[in-house]
């Protein structure tokens, strides 16, 4: 240990040495350590997932795993700064075992994209995660039941912002019974962190003859776009 506590101070040393040669007053890290640190977070967060899918299991913990053919976890980015919550899968997401992939999903894909993200880069997921039958709203047990495991994933990921898609995502997820048209558009605190509720992409499907909806939802999400963009601006400032 003494060896290593030796040769830890001499490389430091070296290194310090080369900074004063070149004429800098000030340390300058190498950047290799910066993507070293995000890369251990990024893997950190990924093992956190893996063990709450884990825990989770071949879940049966409340009515909805009879007629589920997959439980729909969620997926994404582990190291997401922007995070997705919707209601529960659809037929296409219980057949596919992955979220969003449906008619719904393929509009949540291009709104992620009308954001400047790719899909891969943030992460998915819903309220539950076994598929509710005949597409009902889930009810408070099932939601209860679920509930903690995607509280994990969202500290496994620690997002800055969740975007909650409609009223079931926003009611359950900041423990409330007021109307989505009294908290849409809005950041609320989510034990940390911030939430913007929106029109789920179903509603605006079936809404899409009327545009304001959609030109709402786009609203909603430029503001969360601004949020990033701001602390992006301010975590820049303080690296310089």
């Amino acid at each position: 240990m003494a060896e290593y506590d030796e040769n830890w101070m001499h490389l430091v040393k070296n290194y310090l040495e080369y900074q004063v040669n070149l004429g800098f007053t000030q340390v300058i890290l190498p950047k290799t350590r910066a993507v070293s640190l995000v890369s251990k977070k990024a893997e950190s967060g990924s093992i956190v997932l893996e063990s709450i899918r884990k825990e989770l299991g071949d879940c049966k913990r409340c009515p909805l795993h009879s007629a589920r053919l997959s439980i729909v976890f969620g997926e994404g980015n582990p190291n997401a700064e922007l995070m997705f919550v919707g209601e529960g899968p659809g037929a296409d997401e219980d057949r596919e075992g992955k979220p969003f992939v449906g008619r719904a999903g393929q509009l949540l894909t291009k709104m992620i994209r009308a954001m400047g993200f790719d899909r891969s880069e943030v992460y998915i997921a819903n309220i539950v995660k076994c598929l509710p039958p005949e597409n009902r709203n889930p009810k408070t047990l099932e939601i209860s039941t679920c509930l903690p495991f995607l509280k994990s994933q969202v500290t496994a990921v620690k997002p800055r912002v969740v975007v909650a898609l409609g009223r079931i995502a926003t009611s359950s997820l900041l423990n409330t019974t007021e109307s989505l048209s009294n908290l849409r558009g809005q950041f609320h605190d989510f034990d940390g962190i911030l939430l913007m509720p929106t029109y789920h992409p179903s509603f605006l499907l079936r809404q899409e003859r009327d545009r304001k909806y959609k030109a709402e939802a786009w609203e909603h999400l430029q503001k969360v776009m601004a949020y990033l963009k701001s602390t992006h601006s301010h975590l820049e400032s303080k690296d310089e």
